[in-house]
């Protein structure tokens, strides 16, 4: 039995997040043709961390007197093999274990090579595994050893070396090298799976040198299985194309907590509805808020209680507090939410948390919940930052499985906010439980964690970073004495830092802008960033320009909303009211570079066009200077857009045009992202026209004309 096959979706993962087992053996000898295996051991790497307890050792009789040079070196000898087991069956209860992971091993090449002698003498089919040579990663690092021995490597890293030349002993010391080396990597710029691959197989000097030895060649290292069909039908699209909104059940039906359970029945048999909902009562606390009475509940009173059980009051039975999902969600968001916590009702709320419908797993009956909850699910229920890293995994299937059903670009870029989002606010819990942990303790003041940018108007597709801010109490009376004098910026200091190590870990890079909220100027308190604020808006230099292009687009994601509400709020009148900031926005979002040239030819940087810089920014930034304007909420472009059709500044036509090279342009950068995580290239903007067939070139030439439009939106003179 050979290795089963990785899946191709890996390709994207963060290295410490990769599903890996590390694998090492013990051989008769150096010969990869003629010697033969005699012990195999592995460990499993999950979660970024060295899998307790989850390891696999095992003997194998090699049919043949083990040299005495040999057993010099692991103390193996011919005895402790007489009654172990064939390489056939050592081999399948190895394969059993390590199941369609990536394997990972010091010098590989050489433990893949005798492998496969001993799958060919065996009569065994052989399929080589995806892996990934820890020696060559070490190469990478530009690491100048006198030695490239396990021994010396670890010295270099501080690693202490245990059961030397054991196959289980040496697995786990090449996990351990090589989850040190993954900072490494990532300083050298490699991250992700696909670009360590990439990396290793332009080390042409040292993969000729191991081929002369006859060691498994790097061309078919690295190789995973390709994407079948199978991997693009697995996820149904309609969850992530439609919103909560669509489908709940509106107005929400309720009744009052001392009615009888008869007419709670009554009702949810007149309205053909499987459950009410009851309001808070009059003392409740924000913990109870809101309850449900479900057909169920009544049943199972009934059961307990008998007949009688219909005249009892149908608080009795109700369950508090409702859980609920907002109408702006996506359906998938929903299927995660009832199966991962056994629900079959939801409430619905608004925007503002005002109760506006229900939803059942009735209404959700003809979606397969199964596909969505992966997605869903994944980053609740991690518990370290390695594991949200797997979301990526996830993502990138869905992303590719959508794009595959032709699914508009700008519903997958929401989804990939939505989980931006996600997981900067399990990043931030993560952080809060360390500090609470710590000797720093708990928050000292309320505070809310904002994403900003891309990531905030819901349009990030897979090449994102970081770009958060934090904003916490104080601007009262009540916050100052609450505060009394202490300097609270080192908890958030702290809180903004570690948040940003957590997400780049778990493959949300840093800002190279340094839009976090680990730095200063991104993390204040009410009154600072008014002050910051009114700054940029009067002062109007270019950073506070771009500053301004990420900020307006800021939501809460973790802590107290309200005060980035309020800050936001505060912040979109503010500029309403500075006719010349307005007027400066608009001018920058017209004074960007087109990436069409003389004679309309494009205009190329290695063989690429940014369509980033010359094409979807100057659309957003116009849509959010209108939306700052005239007033407009909407955060996404196409709905600021829209809501400037009425306004009557250009022909409808024009805005449709804007809207849809808006279109174009994300489709044809989120294709070339899922092109380049298979190619482990680092995920960017821009676009390789040679890659695009002819009628997508078409497109991208027509959505790049449609570009400079934006100088009519605007009123302002042309750009170049």
């Amino acid at each position: 039995m050979s290795f089963q096959g990785a899946e191709a979706s890996l390709s994207g993962l963060p290295l410490r997040a990769v599903p890996a087992v590390v694998l090492d053996t013990e051989t008769t000898g150096l010969d990869v043709v003629h010697d033969h295996v005699i012990e195999i051991g592995g460990v499993r790497l999950s979660g970024g961390r060295i899998a307790e307890g989850d390891t696999h050792s095992v003997l194998v009789n090699p049919g043949i007197p083990i040299p005495g040079d040999s057993t010099a070196i692991h103390g193996i000898t011919d005895a402790d093999v007489a009654s172990a087991a064939s390489f056939d069956d050592a081999m399948a209860g190895f394969v059993d274990w390590a199941g369609p992971s990536v394997v990972i091993g010091y010098s590989i090449g050489f433990d893949l090579a005798i492998l496969k002698a001993e799958h060919e003498r065996n009569g065994l089919d052989w399929q080589t595994p995806r892996s990934l040579d820890v020696r060559h990663l070490l190469h990478l690092v530009g690491a100048n050893l006198p030695s490239q021995s396990l021994e010396t490597v670890a010295g270099w890293l501080g690693l202490a070396t245990n059961n030397r030349h054991r196959a289980l002993g040496d697995a786990i010391l090449t996990a351990e090298i090589f989850l040190a080396l993954v900072p490494k990597l990532a300083e050298a710029g490699v991250t992700t799976l696909a670009q360590a691959e990439r990396a290793c197989r332009a080390l042409t000097e040292r993969l000729d040198e191991e081929a002369r030895a006859g060691w498994q060649g790097f061309d078919q290292l690295g190789q995973a299985v390709a994407p079948s069909v199978a991997e693009y039908a697995r996820v149904d699209s309609f969850p992530y194309r439609h919103k909560v909104a669509d489908l709940m059940n509106s107005p929400p039906l309720t009744i009052a907590g001392d009615a009888p359970l008869q007419e709670a029945l009554g009702v949810m048999a007149g309205k053909k509805v499987s459950s009410l909902f009851l309001p808070p009562r009059a003392d409740a606390t924000a913990e109870d808020g809101w309850g449900i009475i479900t057909e169920r509940d009544v049943l199972r009173a009934v059961d307990a209680l008998g007949g009688a059980a219909l005249q009892w009051p149908v608080a009795e039975f109700a369950a508090r507090p409702l859980v609920t999902i907002k109408a702006e969600e996506f359906v998938y968001r929903a299927l995660a939410r009832m199966s991962g916590g056994g629900f079959r009702h939801l409430g619905v709320t608004d925007a503002e948390g005002a109760l506006v419908g229900a939803l059942s797993a009735r209404d959700l009956l003809r979606q397969r919940a199964s596909d969505a909850v992966s997605l869903g699910d994944c980053i609740e229920q991690a518990e370290t930052a390695a594991e949200l890293g797997r979301i990526w995994a996830d993502l990138t299937v869905v992303a590719r499985a959508l794009v595959h059903e032709d699914v508009d670009s700008r519903d997958v870029a929401a989804i990939v906010s939505r989980e931006l989002r996600a997981l900067t606010r399990r990043a931030c819990e993560f952080a809060e439980a360390e500090l609470e942990a710590s000797e720093m303790g708990p928050a000292p003041l309320p505070y809310a964690m904002m994403v900003l940018g891309s990531g905030g108007r819901g349009e990030s597709l897979l090449a994102m970073d970081q770009d958060n801010a934090i904003v916490f109490a104080g601007d009262d009376a009540a916050s100052a004495a609450e505060r009394n004098g202490r300097d609270v910026d080192p908890w958030f200091a702290a809180l903004g830092q570690r948040t940003a190590d957590i997400l780049n870990d778990a493959g949300v890079c840093y800002c190279k802008g340094g839009v976090m909220a680990a730095n200063a100027e991104w993390r204040m308190d009410l009154a600072g960033w008014r002050d910051t604020v009114g700054t940029w808006i009067t002062r109007s230099k270019p950073e506070d320009m771009l500053n301004c292009d990420i900020f307006f687009d800021a939501v809460p994601v973790h802590g107290a909303s309200e005060l980035a509400e309020r800050l936001h709020e505060e912040a979109l009148e503010a500029a309403k009211g500075s006719r010349s900031f307005l007027r400066l926005l608009a001018l920058k979002s017209g004074q960007l570079e087109a990436p069409v040239g003389w004679f309309g030819r494009l205009k190329l940087d290695h063989g690429r066009v940014d369509l980033k810089k010359g094409g979807i920014m100057p659309i957003f930034s116009a849509a959010r200077v209108i939306a700052l304007q005239h007033g407009i909420a909407k955060r996404s472009t196409p709905e600021r857009l829209e809501a400037a059709r009425s306004l009557d500044l250009v022909p409808a036509r024009t805005i449709d045009n804007l809207i849809e090279a808006h279109r174009i342009l994300l489709d044809l950068i989120l294709r070339q992202q899922l092109r380049d995580i298979d190619q482990g290239l680092p995920l960017s903007n821009r676009v390789a026209p040679g890659e695009l067939t002819a009628f997508q070139r078409q497109e991208m030439r027509w959505a790049l004309d449609q570009v400079p439009a934006i100088a009519d939106l605007l009123g302002i003179p042309a750009f170049a």
